[in-house]
């Protein structure tokens, strides 16, 4: 049994060491699919029906109208928001929607074909939360399952204080979305309708390219972009795919009043 199991891995190294990259990502696609063994235990069902959004490309005609073209997102345009977008290294890979006092940061990431992860997700966000301290509750709320978690966080006096967040998503094909509300949309969740309108009205573009389970889908800036510059550049942190290394309270650079 044991020299027939090694012959098993020896067949499969052979088959590897002949696979294109492009190959090698979409057997990582479909190896998502079956692995129920980690740490959460809950198990990926298949991505529910979104009747409301948010929505795949395909599912759309236009999705330029009223919508910011961001690449590998349509972002829905609102009168008087900013648009700021997050970097990781060289790559665009979130886009956060500022209205008012309230904001809601969007990542967008490639998910296996038939299943979806977002209640895995939901496990190690609430997870790494509460090791920090935080408290986390799961809540379904107008858009489904989501995570009210009060984050905890140093205030610019160098005390210690607590942020209110919540954790939105929502598995398409081949993609997950997940949204970051902070700021009164948080604070006061049935204030953050025009967020959730902005969250569920986002088109995802997944594209055709193989990727493996969790690559963040890179987006880009529109070609009419103003952009606010900074002045300070901003410190880049490697983490996690879903560790939260992208602060949505952290000022990108700004694409202002698009609408």
């Amino acid at each position: 049994m044991f020299r027939r199991r090694r012959k098993e891995r020896e067949d499969a190294l052979d088959e590897l060491e002949g696979a294109s990259p492009d190959e090698l990502a979409e057997d990582a696609e479909t190896a998502g699919e079956s692995d129920d063994s980690g740490e959460s235990g809950r198990y990926n069902l298949p991505p529910a029906p979104r009747p409301d959004g948010p929505w795949d490309l395909s599912e759309v005609k236009q999705p330029g109208e009223g919508r910011v073209d961001l690449g590998g997102l349509f972002v829905p345009g609102v009168e008087g928001m900013e648009l700021r977008v997050e970097v990781a290294g060289e790559s665009i890979v979130a886009a956060t929607v500022v209205l008012n006092d309230s904001a809601v940061q969007l990542q967008a990431f490639a998910a296996p074909k038939s299943e979806g992860i977002w209640g895995e997700v939901r496990d190690e966000i609430a997870s790494g939360i509460t090791k920090q301290g935080g408290i986390v509750d799961e809540i379904e709320g107008s858009l489904g399952w989501e995570l009210r978690a009060q984050v905890p966080v140093q205030l610019p006096d160098g005390t210690n204080g607590v942020q209110l967040v919540r954790f939105i998503g929502c598995d398409g094909p081949r993609w997950f979305l997940r949204g970051v509300i902070s700021g009164q949309g948080a604070v006061q969740p049935e204030a953050a309708g025009l967020l959730e309108t902005v969250f569920r009205d986002t088109v995802v573009v997944r594209g055709e390219t193989p990727m493996a389970p969790r690559d963040p889908i890179v987006l880009k800036l529109p070609t009419d972009a103003q952009m606010v510059p900074e002045g300070i550049a901003q410190e880049e942190t490697e983490g996690p795919k879903f560790g939260d290394g992208l602060d949505p309270m952290r000022r990108g650079p700004e694409i202002t009043q698009i609408h």
